[in-house]
């Protein structure tokens, strides 16, 4: 296998190459919703991550070109929706490859946006954005969580969509289905 160095003469990286690298780390795929122009909408993310428990905060990263950066800004809620593997076809559409027939089961809390039979469903609310290359990181701080049925979770590897073995979780947050 072939190295790729960065150097001082060489500050450029291919971004097929990071593209690919950055491919072989697993990640489950969720889709971030928000009110745009007082619908519901919707967009496919593997960048999230939890930055905290205390307070709890989570980040999202946001393509700069992305239309959910027109309607999210500071105090602005939005919903994480951890996808199960039977939801590929909404991670798809919401990913960029809509499909005309699909029935996307939008419900709501407190005002904003989830997706009906997700994994797990956390709403946030923007405390900070930072701009980070051809990104904006959005921070948010959890104000609800809800737990769904267990299934398999969507999982993105190597480019693709993949399947995994999972197992009931031991315990849930607060001894309940709902949490916070």
């Amino acid at each position: 296998m072939e190295d790729t160095v960065i150097t001082e003469d060489r500050k450029v990286l291919d971004t097929k190459i990071l593209r690919t690298c950055m491919g072989l780390f697993a990640t489950g795929v969720t889709v971030v919703t928000y009110t745009a122009d007082g619908s519901p909408a919707g967009m496919t993310a593997n960048a999230f991550m939890s930055v905290s428990l205390d307070p709890p905060l989570v980040l999202v990263s946001v393509r700069a070109s992305s239309r959910f950066n027109k309607s999210v800004r500071r105090g602005v809620r939005y919903g994480i929706n951890l996808l199960a593997e039977s939801q590929r076809p909404l991670s798809m559409h919401f990913g960029g490859s809509p499909s005309d027939g699909l029935e996307l089961p939008f419900i709501s809390d407190q005002g904003t946006p989830l997706l009906d039979g997700s994994l797990a469903q956390i709403v946030a609310r923007t405390v900070d954005v930072h701009q980070a290359g051809d990104h904006y990181l959005y921070i948010g701080e959890v104000e609800f969580v809800r737990f769904g049925e267990h299934e398999r979770p969507l999982v993105f590897y190597g480019g693709k969509y993949r399947p995994i073995l999972t197992h009931l979780p031991l315990l849930s947050a607060n001894g309940s289905l709902e949490g916070w």
